[in-house]
């Protein structure tokens, strides 16, 4: 927040649906009841020096859907395609203190640092930290 309805289907249309169509991105998808309950995406669109590092990125889970393991479903998804891509490293950033923190750090993913005023307080008018963090995977296709 502030981010309407507007804002979104821009962002879906203008920048994700083009990297989606590019392959640069990987979207993944829960549904629950039939109903769309999270999603995540991979960023596989990496400089020609970072071929074995790939990004999580947008993990989102419906608050309604929440505590039922939808968003660790969803990062293990991530995890396999991209050692199956042949990466071994997976970073990603998360509002600091956010309730995504602890789930990642349970997945195993380590803090890099962490960066004062990187994103807007999606509630307040503030600007907030973001965490920046990494995890080491076991690539299963070699670069």
């Amino acid at each position: 927040m502030p981010f309407g309805l507007e804002d979104s289907a821009h962002f879906w249309r203008e920048k994700i649906l083009p990297a989606l169509g590019s392959g640069g991105r990987i979207l993944f998808v829960a549904r629950q009841g039939g109903r769309l309950a999270g999603a995540v995406q991979l960023v596989v669109d990496t400089p020609p020096n970072q071929p074995h590092r790939a990004e999580a990125s947008k993990l989102l889970v419906d608050p309604a859907c929440r505590r039922q393991g939808i968003g660790r479903a969803l990062m293990r998804a991530l995890e396999a395609e991209a050692g199956e891509l042949g990466r071994s490293l997976i970073t990603l950033d998360t509002r600091t203190g956010d309730k995504a923190e602890p789930l990642y750090a349970a997945l195993g993913f380590s803090v890099a640092g962490v960066i004062p005023d990187y994103c807007r307080d999606p509630f307040l008018d503030r600007l907030d930290a973001t965490t920046i963090m990494y995890k080491r995977i076991d690539a299963v296709r070699a670069l």
